[in-house]
Formats: structure tokens, sequence, C-alpha cells
């Protein structure tokens, strides 16, 4: 942990300030009520009059807020001394540096204690009828109490060595997963993955019982029932193949036959590619994150399927001896045609100077060149420090590395330097929310830019990244890799080639193909940053940088989804050229969907609060659902036969529910504290009404679907004018009813001079 605490005090060794511990000490239950007491004992310098301690834990603590004032609310806190000096308690916002946000801090008033006397603070007081302390959403292996000294009254407090802690395990089952890989060819092995995550998202280890499965196409080596037994996450059934190709999707059933999961689709086909899935940016409790890199990577790799992976921490915690251990383990983990393990750091630099960037070894044993030292004491290698992505592009220019543009709490500034080579991709999705405007961005200036999404992760699940509910507003994000094998080196190909897409999460397989009318010239690399390779072909893949010779080409989209497809759009640069879809308007039912959507601005305070209401005037609600509403804190409920509250938190994504109503004769009244407007029922079709809220494309969006959706494979084709001049960037973005995205990285189409 890149901590900065306090270097000047009067003792010779941080126990002299005292110790402490945390009882009791056994293991709890996410987002279960306890009465945790946290005793300090005074160490050999006493306790001066004004003098006391701090209690801090990490800012990704999304369990209830301390308080001090209602005895008989959750979340109460009490402190008492064993000599009877009076204590004041102040809860204080940002009390400490990062990553410890949360702080308590208590005061010694009119006295002073003596070593071995002791304070006793109670987390989640219930003597006065409060519930007890709220624990967090997610599983973490050493959820820390933290404590800080100030002995002698100098408003200088300083860490003790005891790291009082519990553990946080998963809560019982509520919502099944059955994971395939991405595209593979036929006869090639490959594996399912099963688990039950409970209603936060984690992984349960409460299950126990045999289940069945059921393929729709044959597959050797698959068998009629699994078992689960307590304390196992995940079930991995190695092995299996398929030997013609196909498309397959594996249901998991209880022991009556109903279903519990159908998974993923595995499109099996002759093909070159294949396809690996991969969220290379997150971090653990080493910086800012919680438990440790091993943990993460063990998490990603067997709970949540990836087949790539990487170790994102802000630069300018990472210690010289945490830089070392990431080398080490990532190397450890590392095994071709099993498990991709990069080694890499996020560049964290601040907006002005280029904002953050993700960096990716692809060998260990480099040199980190960080943005600053901003939380390291050691400064013998500040001078390998570069403060600005112009200084850094220049230092990694020789270097066998790729980098991401991040939109996190530091928004990257693409414009403040071209990355040339070196910068592949810009993440369109995390954690943080949905960002396509960099994508935009990069159009606008000109780059050659592929598409990625990840989690940015703070809370241990990579692959699998559950906001919670805190700041974090969406799901984290998934990017498929389309490569000829699973090893660092064509890994690396994929990245460079920008032959991959991105997710909000979910695991479908996208195809994007551009067809010539005669052969075009497609570059290995990118033909404005100097001589590179080339080939003809009357084919490109997304990617691809394509000199053609036509004044129009044919692009293909085609889809495998893991939910029914609501639409495809087709896009040349920001531009939406035409959505397709598989209903039209005499497909529309009595289902309603409305969506809350944006930020406030591109920054770290981007969280978008939506208040109010919906009440349909006429028409009665015979069925609801929610749509992306990972905070089961957050309001979104039908109160009524005819109403909808909702108090929700949107970050750039977009959160909303579907109802289906009696009737479409009515009226929608919508209430927000951002926009208003009543909506005809019978006036809804194919196209979503829009209502404009401000902000960074804050807007609530309404409209009518079938009753049912069924399609899970679909394809579309049209002919698309290229540019006269310039680049003419072809993607695609996927909507699928379980409101989930994805995007493929753009075609780069120019004519041939």
């Amino acid at each position: 942990m890149g901590d900065v605490w306090p270097s000047a005090h009067p003792g010779v060794d941080l126990s002299d300030y005292g110790s402490a511990y945390l009882t009791p000490a056994d293991p709890v239950e996410i987002r279960s009520m306890q009465t945790l007491q946290l005793i300090y004992e005074v160490g050999k310098f006493g306790l001066d009059d004004t003098g006391g301690l701090k209690v801090v834990q990490r800012f990704t603590n999304d369990g209830g807020r301390w308080q001090t004032d209602n005895p008989a609310a959750m979340n109460y806190v009490t402190a008492a001394a064993s000599n009877g000096v009076s204590l004041d308690l102040e809860v204080e916002r940002l009390g400490h540096q990062r990553p410890w946000d949360r702080s308590l801090c208590v005061t010694l008033n009119k006295g002073y204690m003596r070593p071995g006397d002791t304070i006793t603070i109670t987390f989640g007081d219930r003597s006065q009828g409060g519930p007890g302390l709220r624990m967090p959403t997610f599983c973490e292996s050493a959820h820390e109490f933290r404590v800080l000294v100030d002995a002698c009254a100098t408003r200088h407090y300083m860490p003790l060595p005891d790291r009082p802690a519990i553990t946080i395990m998963p809560g019982p089952p509520a919502t099944w997963r059955a994971i395939l890989p991405g595209l593979r060819r036929p006869e090639r092995t490959f594996a399912l993955c099963l688990r039950a995550d409970d209603i936060w998202g984690n992984p349960s280890d409460q299950v126990d019982g045999t289940f069945r499965l059921h393929a729709d196409r044959p597959v050797d080596g698959l068998p009629d029932t699994v078992t689960f037994e307590k304390g196992q996450r995940s079930l991995r059934l190695d092995g299996l193949s398929v030997p013609e190709p196909c498309v397959l999707r594996i249901a998991l059933c209880d022991d009556a036959g109903a279903e519990l999961a159908r998974s993923n689709p595995l499109v099996v086909r002759d093909s070159t590619l294949e396809g690996y899935w991969g969220d290379l940016h997150g971090q653990s409790g080493e910086t800012v994150g919680i438990n440790t890199i091993r943990e993460y990577l063990e998490f990603g790799r067997d709970l949540a399927m990836l087949d790539v992976m990487s170790h994102q921490a802000n630069d300018f915690q990472i210690k010289n001896r945490f830089w070392d251990e990431i080398n080490e383990v990532t190397a450890e983990f590392d095994k071709p045609g099993r498990f991709v393990a990069f080694p890499g750091y996020e560049w964290s630099g601040n907006t002005p100077t280029g904002g953050d960037h993700n960096v990716f070894f692809r060998h260990e044993g480099r040199r980190i060149r960080r943005s600053s030292h901003a939380l390291l004491q050691d400064r013998s290698d500040l001078g390998d420090d570069v403060n600005t992505t112009s200084a850094l592009f220049n230092a990694l220019k020789d270097e066998d590395c790729a980098l991401f543009a991040h939109v996190g709490g530091r928004p990257a500034n693409i414009a403040q330097a071209d990355g040339g080579a070196l910068r592949t991709s810009v993440e369109v999705h995390s954690d943080w929310g949905t960002f396509e405007w960099i994508m935009n961005d990069s159009f606008d200036l000109g780059y050659r830019h592929g598409l990625v999404c990840n989690s940015d992760g703070h809370k241990g699940r990579p692959g699998a990244s559950h906001p919670g509910a805190a700041s974090f507003g969406a799901f984290g994000g998934l990017t498929c890799f389309l490569a000829t094998e699973l090893s660092r080196d064509r890994i690396f190909d994929a990245m460079r080639r920008r032959h991959h897409y991105g997710t909000t999460g979910a695991r479908l397989h996208l195809d994007v193909t551009a067809r010539f009318d005669g052969q075009a010239r497609i570059f290995e690399t990118d033909p404005r940053l100097g001589p590179g390779g080339s080939f003809l072909s009357e084919r490109a893949m997304m990617g691809d940088i394509v000199a053609v010779s036509d004044d129009e080409s044919e692009i293909t989209v085609a889809a495998e989804t893991q939910s029914p497809l609501l639409s495809i759009d087709l896009l040349r640069g920001a531009e939406v050229l035409e959505t397709f879809r598989p209903y039209d308007q005499s497909d529309l039912g009595h289902r309603v969907r409305i969506c809350f959507h944006g930020a406030e601005y591109r920054g770290r305070g981007r969280q978008t609060t939506w208040t109010g209401q919906v009440r349909f005037a006429g028409a009665r609600i015979e069925k609801f659902t929610k749509i992306n509403a990972w905070n089961h804190d957050r309001i979104l409920e039908q109160t009524g036969d005819d109403t909808v509250e909702f108090d929700l938190l949107t970050t750039g994504n977009f959160v909303g529910f579907d109802v289906w109503l009696d009737t479409v004769q009515g009226e929608a009244a919508i209430t927000t504290n951002h926009v208003s407007q009543q909506i005809g029922l019978s006036s809804l079709g194919v196209e979503p009404v829009t209502l404009e809220a401000g902000g960074l494309d804050r807007k609530v969006t309404v409209a009518c679907l079938p009753d049912a959706l069924s399609h899970r494979s679909f394809s579309v084709t049209q002919r698309v004018a290229l540019a006269p001049e310039g680049d003419t960037p072809i993607w695609c973005r996927i909507a699928t009813e379980d409101g989930h995205l994805a995007w493929s990285s753009p075609i780069y189409l120019f004519r041939e001079t």
C-alpha cells in the first residue's frame, strides 16, 4: 500500500502508541447487521488531554455510514474510556488520505489516559435499540478498522502496526450463472463454468445439491448432472468439445427441470481466430481496492472464467517492492493456452496532463514510469517520473507495450498527445459508467483507436464486477479479443490490430465485416505512422485499417446474444446510419420501457441522481421488471396499480424498468428532478421518445416493445458510402433485452490514392 503516513514521531517504534483488536473477530456475511467492538490499549506515551485516535477504513467500503446522533438507527457508534474520561466523537468526511477516506475521530475531553488504559469503540451499538452496523456488499478477506493515534495532542496521527480486521463472506444464492467461452473451432476443448451469485453479485459458498445440464447441441464430455457441495463457490467442467460448427447454449436446471440459468452463446466454426474474454483493468487492496493481487487474479480466472487479465494499480501508490510483486505474480499466473496475465499499471496523471491511461507490458521486468510519487515516500526513482502523456509516450516509445485511455476518477484527455502506435484503444465502459463520447473524441482528432470495456473494479470481482451500493453506478465491462491462440503474443497482436469488441458485461458473439467489390489493401500497422506490412483482400474485419478503391463498401453485422436482441445500430463515426430491430410496429404490445441515462459531466463528480415517479393514467400495471438496477439500496419499485417510484443513480450508463400494461391508451406522467412530461401511450412507436435533461447525455427514454422477444441470432447487411476525404470509421452498437450493450472496434476505411 502506497501510504504516506506522518514520519515524525517521538517514539522508537509504532507499537509505542499502543495496540488494538476487534471482538468478535469471526467471519460475517455480506450486508448482515453486526455489533463490533474495537479495543484500544494506550501505549507508553499515554494519551494527553485533547489527544486521541482515529479509526479509518477504505473508501471502497459500501457498508453502513457510521453515525453518532441517533442511537435507535443503524450504524450507531459509541466510545467509552476505561478511566471515565469524556470522549468526543466526530465522523469525518474524507477524514484521511486515499484510500482511507472513512474516518472516526475520538478526542479526549478534559482529561488524559495512562499507559494500559483502554478505549472501547462500539460499532453498531444496539444498547439503545439500534439494529447494528451494516456490512458491505462484497466479500473481503480482511475488512480493516485501521487505528491511528495522536498521543501528544499535536493532531499528528500515527498508524498502529496492528491491523484489526474481520472476514466478510458471501450470502445465499440468488442468481445462477452458466459461462461458456467465446468463439472456438470445432473439436477444440473448452470449459463450462457454473456458479450461483448472492443478491449483490458475490459467488455464493452456500450451494448444496445436484443439478441438471441440458445442451441444445451434442457436447462431448458434458455430464447429465453436476453436484455442488457447501463451501464450493464455482464448478468448472473442462474437456468439453463440439465436433461440428454450431451455436451452442447450455441450460442449468434444478432437479425438477426448472431452468436456473442459460449460458451465453458459444459459436463453434472453422476459423483462424478464437474469442478470448478479458477484464484488463482493476486493482487490489495493495493500492485502492480490496484483497490481495493473488486473490484478484484467482477470482478472475477461477470464478469469472476470464482468459485475459492485468493488474492496474494507480502508479502513485505502487511501491517498488509491490511493482516487483506485480511482475512476479503475473509471471506465475500466465499459462499460455489456459490463462494470460500481463504486468502493467495505471498511469494516473491529472486530466490536464493527459488523464488516466492503462499500460500493459508484454514481458516482466520493465521500468515503471509513474505520473507522480503522490503517495510514495521513497523518492529514489523520482527521476523516472513522466508527468504528461506526451512524456509518457516518449518514455515508452521503444518499449514492447500497449496503452488504453481510461475514463475513471480522472478522465483521459486524449487530445493532450497522440499516442501513435502505443495507445491502441479507448475504454468506453467500466464500473464508472458508459463513455461513448471518448470514441467520438477520437474520431474528431483523427485517431484510429480500437474500443475496449473493462471493470476498473475496486471490490475484488474482476470479470463479474457489480458496482455495489456506493458511487460506482454500472456493472463492469468485458472485452473479447479475437486471436489465433491464447498467449501474450497473440493477444498483443489483437490489441495492436484492434481485433476486439467490448460489452457492458454480457458475453455475446459479434462479427463486423466489410466486403469490397474488388481487392482492398489492409494495413498491419497504421500507415500514417510510417511504412509497415500490408496485404490485399476482398474483406476486412473489425479494427482493420483499409485503403479502398470503391465508393462504398458492404458491411455485415452478425450477432449471437445471451439475451433477446433489441437493436443493432450501424454507425459511421458519431453518426447512426441505421437502426435494425428484429421487430416492427405491428409487433408492439402492451410493454413500455422507461430508462434514465447520462451523467452530470465528464469528471469525477459525474454521478446523476434521478428521483421521482411515473404514473400510468388510464392504465394498470400487470407486470413490472427492473433493468440494470444493480444497487439494491436504491428505490425502483412499483408502489401501486399504476405507479412506479424511483431514486436512482446513473454515471453515464442507464437504469430503467419495463411494465406490461392492461392497455396502451392512457398516458405516462413522468416526473423527475431533472425533466417532467406527459406522454400519450398510444403515440409510442418503435423509435423511443426522448426527454432531454441537460448534463452529459442526460435523458429519459420511453419506448413501446413487443410483449415478448426471442431473437438471439441476427444478421444485417448494408452498403455504406465512404467519405470523399479522410477516414470512414464503421462500427456498431448492440442492445439486448436485459439492458446490456456491446460495441465493435471500428473498421477504418479510406479512399486509396
